[in-house]
């Protein structure tokens, strides 16, 4: 009898744990992973370090200050979602990270994101550093040629979630609403940092 009341008690445990967990609106990674540091500089022109942020959920997407539809769009909806979070805000960090590091530098980087939000963090640098960050978060980036000596950028439209915690927990697609942002962040800031 004794058996069977802790095989019952380990199963509530466990059945209470999972129901714990929280139901993001984002596909999940599982398990979570360590988050790929950030080897770029930001638009103060300071080299950006992402553990610095520990305690923060960093929303971490991929652009370039050229796009004219993708990047502005994700930007923008981002923006939403950081009103709609009130005073939770003050423990997300918003980071766009450019594809571009060409045309991309810290300057243009910072004042393109703080148009959407003045808490936002632009970052870019060489393209030997730009492209070890695609690589590592698995963004694909394909050039093609417009004009004379112009082109546009297609490539991955990705939301990283990172957690308090420096894990990465979730990837959501490009033209989700602010409002799945704002529920998954809302789960993840209720998690231990």
């Amino acid at each position: 009898m004794r058996k069977h009341c802790i095989s019952f008690l380990l199963f509530a445990l466990l059945a209470g744990q999972a129901l714990a967990a929280p139901q993001l609106k984002a596909g999940v990674f599982e398990p979570p992973r360590a988050a790929p540091a950030l080897a770029l500089v930001a638009g103060s022109g300071q080299q950006f370090k992402l553990d610095e942020y520990r305690g923060k959920v960093v929303l971490l997407a991929f652009g370039y200050t050229h796009c004219e539809a993708v990047c502005p769009v994700t930007l923008a909806m981002l923006a939403q979602a950081m009103q709609q979070l009130g005073p939770d805000a003050a423990r997300v960090q918003v980071v766009f990270a450019s594809v571009d590091p060409e045309r991309d530098d810290p300057a243009r980087m910072g004042a393109w994101v703080r148009q959407f939000d003045q808490r936002f963090a632009g970052l870019t640098g060489g393209r030997q550093q730009v492209d070890a960050v695609l690589q590592a978060y698995g963004i694909t980036v394909q050039k093609h040629p417009m004009g004379a000596n112009g082109y546009v950028l297609s490539h991955s439209s990705y939301i990283y979630y990172i957690d308090r915690k420096g894990m990465l927990r979730a990837l959501l697609p490009f033209g989700r609403p602010a409002a799945d942002v704002v529920h998954d962040v809302r789960a993840l800031l209720k998690e231990p940092a």
